[in-house]
């Protein structure tokens, strides 16, 4: 019975529409009623899920991000990708995926790599004859990228809900190869749905304009330098990686390039106010539902059901990947890694999954859920970007979207991909 108001009670205030912390909150509130437990359990549960100093470092993440995007520093960026890759077959889409791995690097949010390099790509690529659907597809899909390389927040939600067990540095390190192979794989697919509609190349600007544009990207790219080998060589953490990331972002934007003006430093400060409340309130009230989940033993309860379906650990991982699938395409990806993090890292473990493996499987796999609708955050910012409606975009997003699960099927079933890198720098 206490399952069934725990997760009952979580569905339907989802189903009608209720913010997600608070369907995480009150159906945890109600469960512990029924326990019997004191009621203050889920306040100081919900209190120690956000007092976790790691978590510092996502406010200042998000923050430097923006900074950026305000700063000029994605638009050259972006121009750097045009330069180099702009000249193959699909010519902005290409552009449209390197751009992305480059702002991913500096700020770890699909959905602000999403609005900022959508915001400068899809313009300009609808204005080549390009058609949107393909511009906001590639752009959306993309941005999935910044949640695998270097600094994705996700990564550190993932560390906290498997217990702060998981080396934050080995989590960044592990992102860095599957991250690429996804570009790659959306790099192949741009490049036969560009064949197929015809789309043009860009000019190749020169190797003497190449060399400028690139000398004016190298402050943007001294960043995703400084936070990935500051934090891989234990000279700082991630939280104090993340405060040096914003002073060096506004350094950069002030003292440099002086782009960033006092309106645009305050949008920034409250934008990244706002989203961090956002963020937390989901993390603590998401802390209360897992210590919920971990006294009714649920995990327990799950390890010994899989053990039952099969003991081939191939087939678990498929049945965890459908799962989380279908979970991503109606919960944001922040409350469903801490929610499904303490029940599957068990399963996982014991059919003999690194915990840093599996968490690359799950932030890969719910990257994509932020493409799925009905609830596709980063869709939805996408077709916002993009003026399309969500349908338009749906009906041409596959192959893109095929590249993706193409991927995750490589990284699941080939460790090394996650383990390999991480292990030199041991």
């Amino acid at each position: 019975m206490e399952l069934f108001i725990l997760f009952g009670s979580f569905v339907f205030l989802l189903l009608i529409g209720t913010p997600v912390a608070f369907c995480l909150g009150v159906s945890s509130f109600l469960t512990v009623l029924y326990l019997g437990l004191p009621p203050v359990v889920v306040f100081q549960r919900l209190n120690s899920g956000v007092s976790v100093y790691a978590l510092m470092a996502i406010p200042f993440f998000i923050y430097s991000g923006d900074l950026m995007v305000r700063g000029d520093i994605a638009r050259r960026l972006v121009a750097l990708a045009g330069a180099l890759v702009g000249h193959l077959r699909g010519g902005l889409g290409q552009v449209n995926v390197v751009a992305s791995v480059m702002f991913g690097g500096v700020s770890g949010s699909a959905a602000a790599d999403a609005s900022a390099v959508g915001g400068l790509m899809v313009p300009q690529m609808k204005a080549r004859g390009y058609g949107v659907d393909y511009a906001v597809n590639l752009t959306v899909v993309g941005s999935i990228i910044a949640l695998m390389i270097p600094p994705s927040h996700n990564m550190i939600i993932y560390s906290i809900a498997a217990g702060g067990r998981i080396s934050i540095a080995d989590l960044f390190t592990a992102g860095i190869i599957p991250g690429l192979l996804l570009a790659l794989g959306l790099m192949v697919a741009a490049y036969f749905v560009a064949r197929r509609r015809g789309y043009p190349t860009e000019r190749f600007p020169g190797l003497r304009a190449l060399g400028a544009i690139f000398v004016s990207a190298v402050p943007g790219l001294i960043l995703v330098a400084l936070i990935f080998g500051g934090v891989r060589s234990g000279i700082f953490t991630a939280s104090e990686s993340a405060n040096i990331a914003v002073v060096y972002a506004l350094l950069v934007t002030i003292l440099i390039y002086r782009t960033l003006t006092w309106s645009e430093f305050v949008h920034a400060t409250i934008g990244a106010v706002r989203t961090t409340a956002m963020v937390l309130l989901v993390i603590g009230c998401a802390a209360s539902f897992g210590w919920l989940l971990a006294y009714l033993k649920v995990p327990t309860a799950l390890v010994a059901f899989m053990q039952g379906l099969s003991d081939n650990p191939l087939v678990i991982l498929l049945l965890i990947n459908v799962a989380l699938l279908v979970l991503g395409t109606f919960m944001d990806m922040s409350p469903l890694i801490v929610i499904t993090t303490p029940i599957f890292l068990p399963v996982a473990q014991a059919f003999g999954v690194d915990p840093v493996h599996f968490g690359v499987i799950l932030i890969l796999n719910l990257g994509i859920g932020l493409c799925t609708p009905p609830v596709g955050a980063v869709l939805f910012v996408g077709c916002a970007v993009g003026r399309i409606s969500i349908w338009t975009a749906m009906r041409t997003i596959w192959p893109f979207y095929g590249a993706a699960l193409a991927v995750l099927l490589l990284v699941t079933y080939i460790p090394a991909l996650s383990l390999w890198l991480p292990a030199q720098f041991r």
